[in-house]
């Protein structure tokens, strides 16, 4: 009688595995467990897991006996009904288990598992006496060894419900869920100076004037400085660092009235966002003509349709225009999501929108530490459910993973940018595509999409086109200011005229240095990082290559090392051929590193700054880069696609591309639209404010068409050249692919595989189907590599293509000698 009123629960675990796992929930936690919670759950034999409770039924599972739930760690949902249907779409479009997608969308302090480790927080700063007994046993416990696992804290406190007390130490910010420390965003820390309790008596303040005017005149100005400041910013505690601008002086003579016990000094954590001014209405932004024309257009375009393409020319003021559509969004009480495509744009952004939202807006993405990301989740959480009034986060800005928090009333999607390539997740699943996840998300909440860009992608635009979304167009910079002029420099004939000098040619070197002399600023685009891009025997024309991968290693001089982009194996430089026994080892072909280093041997006065993904490993490493250039304090900015999305300078006057031919040649269908895309936005970076900038693209090509259309800003015809094209080849926007990759660290067991599987999905696809090939780079991280891709009409049923891939993957899956073999689907791989 008995297990017949038994209450079980389907809950979902962060692992790669099919569907949801059932439980049954034990009488006394009956009333505490409802969809969205956490719970803690043994899984397999010594395992515990933190899941995530999906449904709750009244059927026994035939044939097995369900484990007991052990705790619930949640006492509200952390997860929404809507997050729930939006992960069960992402499962089944992307083809991948809703495990992944738990994985990628929960914070790591969040899915805590028996492997978890745990480290003290480094800037707790409690008192480890109020602790309870278990706490402090941990806590001692990770004062000696710094680093232990759940399991661990399981035998020291002899216990195996072990999560809640984890989790109670987590918010208490006593310990954090270890990381990789390299790319942890520390917490910001400003010091402070007060002055001394003991001069809030007017007497004493007199006093102390007297004794420093006979002293000292410095110390005298710094606390004249400290009193001036404390009444114009309204506040007791200024800032060390504007207080010693201010007055001029050295820390020194801070430092004496510190001992003399005049000022006392505290160091607090402070927003890395920077403190939160008084909000000014968006009223006060006044739109030009063209941007009010488009304000209102996209305002009668969404009566009718969910998504508006807004195609604005770099500098159009695409931005204002979001401003304004996020202030209606709020007043009606709903939450925003602006999207970016990179976190070096957030830093820009996020001081504009707070000059308006102030406390309302947050940021979300990858490179916060766990700390951060939970307090957003749960301070979106709160946002979505208390309405505008309430001080949490309600205008989220974010990379594409701010797309799993847990919005419960959206009103209003932005994903600016919208073409750009890092939209879409490569590694590990779910590999999606975050806009078009956006527009689900917004269709799913009800909400409005606004797609921004200079130049969209094919697919946007020609849904556009098609009436499926609305487009708006803004043609016109602000300001009236002119687009940059673009000029082509032939490097075949510098070369023949002997006026090229290493990758620089002479037009561009004069237009450098007439730059700097006019205190101007000037970016350059060369889309490799690194120094060299291989070592070459002359004699043999070997080349050090990657022992884990079918690629050449790249030089990096900085650490003076050959280095693996794919699997990041590294090796010594070789100053003699293994193969001939050669030692004339030469360097061909340039990345930023190189081009950094040689800016000074031109202009030994300009101070140069690199941005690419060597020189931004941290999150600080972006603002710091950003900030100097921002400052003037950098003249020369190199980089990779990374100066190319959406910075707005104010004193760039000139934006040089050292190798247009580099991106032009890539292998793949989307190489001429993605070339214009890059060409066509870093040059945008020129010409701001009351000046047209100068564009110099250097090419070995100057006659190619995608370099002309450049040079006259014609997207309208480069799409439509490049959709023909489309057309003519099967490739979207008028057929649908779908990429199935097959790897095996053995060449003859991955080729038995893959030509198993095309043959299958060709027996009822027919010659939709390519492959099995092997793609560019063959062989990542001792793993071969086959691909096979599928091409599919548009209009076609595509659900029922996704079911016989995984018909036939999982038939594949059975055989013995191809267990080991792995399957990786991905939908819409571009």
């Amino acid at each position: 009688m008995i297990e017949e009123n038994r209450t079980y629960a389907e809950v979902l675990l962060p692992l790669p595995l099919p569907g949801t796992f059932c439980y049954s929930i034990p009488d006394e936690l009956k009333d505490e467990i409802e969809p969205g919670k956490r719970v803690e759950v043994q899984f397999g034999k010594n395992r515990i897991y933190s899941a995530l409770v999906k449904g709750i039924h009244n059927e026994k599972p035939a044939g097995i006996l369900p484990k007991e739930i052990l705790s619930v760690l949640d006492e509200r949902p952390i997860v929404n009904l809507r997050q729930f249907t939006f992960w069960d779409w992402m499962s089944h479009y992307y083809l991948c288990h809703p495990g992944e997608i738990m994985n990628a969308a929960l914070p790591s302090a969040l899915k805590l598992t028996s492997e978890s480790k745990i480290v003290l927080n480094p800037f707790y700063d409690g008192d480890p006496g109020e602790l309870s007994d278990r706490e402090f046993l941990v806590f001692e416990a990770l004062e000696i060894r710094k680093l232990i696992s759940m399991e661990d804290v399981s035998d020291i406190l002899g216990l195996k419900k072990i999560m809640p007390l984890v989790k109670s130490m987590v918010e208490k910010k006593v310990i954090e869920v270890y990381e990789d420390l390299e790319e942890r965003y520390l917490p910001k820390k400003e010091t402070f100076i007060r002055l001394s309790d003991n001069y809030d008596i007017e007497e004493n303040l007199h006093s102390l004037f007297d004794q420093l005017e006979r002293r000292s005149e410095n110390q005298l100005k710094l606390l004249m400085t400290y009193l001036h400041l404390s009444r114009s910013l309204k506040q007791q505690k200024i800032k060390q660092t504007l207080l010693l601008r201010e007055a001029g002086l050295t820390h020194a003579v801070l430092s004496a009235l510190i001992k003399k016990g005049v000022f006392l000094s505290s160091v607090e954590v402070v927003s890395r966002l920077g403190e939160v001014t008084e909000e000014r209405s968006a009223d006060s932004i006044i739109l030009s003509p063209f941007q009010e024309i488009a304000l209102t257009r996209i305002s009668h375009l969404f009566v009718e349709k969910e998504v508006v393409l807004l195609h604005g020319v770099t500098s159009s003021g695409k931005t204002e225009i979001y401003i304004k559509l996020i202030q209606e969004t709020l007043l009606k009480g709903k939450q925003v999501l602006f999207l970016l495509p990179e976190i070096a744009l957030t830093t820009q952004i996020i001081n504009r929108l707070r000059k308006f939202f102030g406390s309302r807006t947050g940021v979300y993405h990858s490179r916060y530490n766990d700390q951060e990301k939970v307090e957003i989740w749960k301070k979106v959480l709160i946002s979505g459910e208390s309405g505008i009034h309430d001080p949490t986060y309600s205008v989220i800005l974010g990379a594409r993973s701010a797309v799993f928090l847990p919005f419960s009333n959206l009103g209003l999607i932005i994903v600016d940018e919208e073409h750009d390539s890092s939209y879409k997740q490569h590694e590990p699943a779910p590999r999606y595509q975050a806009r078009d996840a956006a527009i689900v998300l917004g269709r799913m909440h009800g909400a409005k999409v606004i797609l921004g860009s200079a130049t969209p992608s094919l697919e946007t635009y020609f849904n556009a086109e098609n009436g499926k979304y609305g487009l708006v167009t803004l043609n016109e910079r602000y300001g009236g200011i002119q687009l940059p002029e673009v000029q082509v420099v032939d490097m075949k004939s510098e070369a023949y005229k002997k006026r090229l000098h290493s990758h620089f040619s002479q037009t561009l070197i004069e237009h450098i240095d007439e730059a700097l002399v006019n205190k101007e600023q000037v970016i350059l685009f060369q889309n490799r990082r690194g120094f060299s891009l291989r070592l070459v025997c002359e004699t043999c024309q070997w080349s050090p290559e990657c022992r884990n991968c079918d690629v050449t290693l790249t030089y990096h001089k900085h650490q003076h090392e050959l280095r693996c982009h794919y699997c990041g194996y590294t090796a010594r430089v070789v100053t003699q051929c293994p193969a001939c026994g050669g030692v004339s080892i030469k360097m061909s072909g340039f990345g930023t590193e190189k081009i950094e280093e040689e800016l000074p041997v031109f202009f030994p006065q300009a101070k140069v700054a690199r941005m690419d993904l060597d020189s931004t490993r941290t999150k600080s490493s972006y603002h710091r880069i950003l900030a100097e250039f921002e400052s003037g304090s950098v003249d020369i900015l190199v980089g990779t696609q990374m100066v190319t999305k959406g910075l707005d300078f104010d004193n760039v006057s000139l934006v040089g591309i050292l190798n247009a031919d580099n991106l032009l040649s890539y292998p793949d269908f989307r190489s001429y639209e993605r070339s214009y895309q890059l060409m066509a936005q870093v040059s945008g970076r020129s010409g701001r404010k009351n000046k047209q900038g100068k564009v110099i693209i250097q090419t070995w090509s100057p006659n190619h068409r995608i370099i002309e259309l450049v040079v006259r800003n014609d997207f309208v015809n480069m799409y439509r050249e490049q959709l023909q094209e489309r057309n003519t080849f099967r490739y979207p926007p008028y057929y649908r692919i779908l990429q199935i990759s097959v790897k095996h660290k053995d060449q003859k067991i991955l080729t038995d595989a893959a030509i198993q599987l095309a043959s299958g999905l060709r027996e009822h696809l027919g010659k939709r189907v390519i492959g099995p090939e092997y793609p560019l780079v063959s062989r990542i991280n001792l793993f071969y590599i086959k691909q096979i891709m599928i091409k599919i009409e548009r209009d076609a049923a595509l659900a029922r293509v996704k079911a016989l891939i995984l018909q036939l993957v999982r038939e594949l899956e059975k055989r013995k000698e191809f267990r080991q073999v792995r399957v990786i689907m991905d939908v819409d791989p571009y």
